[in-house]
């Protein structure tokens, strides 16, 4: 995985998103990329683009509101995960997104020769045929962009100014990466930072189908895990994250799967859940308490966070805090 933070400063009086802002990025930018590619390189970017096709494209901007976001995602593995904030923003102010590329595609080359160009094509191009005026589109400046090295962050882009001497590489995320907090205190609470939907694969009989707020169950702690799990396991690594999960249970003593055995038994206390509204990708948000957080089940809920799991991960989704 290679992680980029993205800061983009607003160049305009007033900007709105008037999508979810990971659907957003996604559709405007998915669109830049297919439209610039040559057409054999462009192929896999218009068939990801196939659900948006109904909704109007790009013109979604501007001519209607999203009634449900579709089943949509990038054809590399990807997450576009922006940091709560709000639809709303003033011209100096910050927009912050983390771009994650995973798997295979977490390639830094390919992110400079294709993800970033888009990036600038979007920042200064305005087309009012298929926006709105006082979309974020053709009005912000990459102002500073970071590429993840275990906990810190490192330049790529400083003061609008790109390092192209930089080489970021997909193990760095990790290094000295400290997932295991030590036994110095209890764990209890689990807020999710963005919508959950721990579905799995197009499985329509789950018990989390239902935005009926009395229908929803509350996840376990054995459900977050298995979801973890199922996630590391889909990633397209030739096998790597198979063994990344490997690793990690030989250092913890204990299979992932004995774990999620044993916290599936770990009560919730306390729980509050709304559901997400029916235009963001998502079922359900909120924070729940456990009668104990094993330590045991702490570095793979590290991981989780940075991973995403459950379904529309590509968006964000699936995503939370430990205290």
């Amino acid at each position: 995985m290679i992680r980029y933070l993205m800061v983009f400063r607003v160049n305009a009086p007033m900007v709105w998103f008037h999508l979810f802002p990971p659907l957003e990025f996604s559709l405007a930018l998915g669109t830049i990329i297919a439209e610039s590619l040559p057409s054999s390189q462009a192929r896999p970017w218009e068939e990801a683009l196939e659900p948006w096709k109904p909704l109007g494209g790009l013109s979604l901007l501007k001519n209607k509101p999203l009634k449900h976001p579709p089943r949509a995602t990038w054809p590399v593995e990807s997450v576009l995960f922006c940091y709560p904030g709000k639809r709303a923003y003033g011209e100096g102010e910050w927009i912050l997104m983390e771009l994650k590329l995973m798997g295979e595609s977490a390639d830094h080359a390919f992110f400079l020769e294709v993800i970033l160009p888009a990036i600038e094509k979007a920042s200064r191009t305005i087309d009012l045929d298929r926006q709105r005026p006082d979309s974020l589109w053709g009005r912000f400046d990459i102002q500073h962009i970071y590429v993840a090295r275990g906990h810190n962050w490192e330049p790529l882009v400083n003061d609008c100014r790109l390092n192209l001497k930089y080489t970021a590489t997909p193990h760095q995320w990790a290094e000295g990466l400290e997932l295991d907090p030590g036994p110095a205190r209890q764990y209890h609470n689990l807020t999710w930072v963005t919508p959950f939907d721990l579905r799995t694969g197009d499985n329509e009989t789950s018990p989390f189908q239902s935005k009926n707020r009395r229908s929803c169950p509350v996840p376990s702690l054995g459900d977050i895990l298995l979801s973890f799990q199922d996630r590391m396991n889909s990633l397209d690594t030739g096998g790597m994250g198979s063994q990344a999960l490997d690793i990690l249970e030989g250092g913890a003593g204990t299979s992932l799967q004995q774990l999620i055995e044993a916290c599936s038994g770990v009560p919730v206390v306390r729980e509050r859940f709304y559901a997400t509204i029916e235009s963001q990708p998502g079922r359900w948000i909120g924070r729940q308490s456990f009668a104990h957080i094993p330590d045991a089940a702490l570095p793979y809920l590290a991981l989780a966070t940075i991973f995403h799991i459950g379904a529309n991960t590509h968006f964000g989704c699936g995503t939370f805090m430990v205290d």
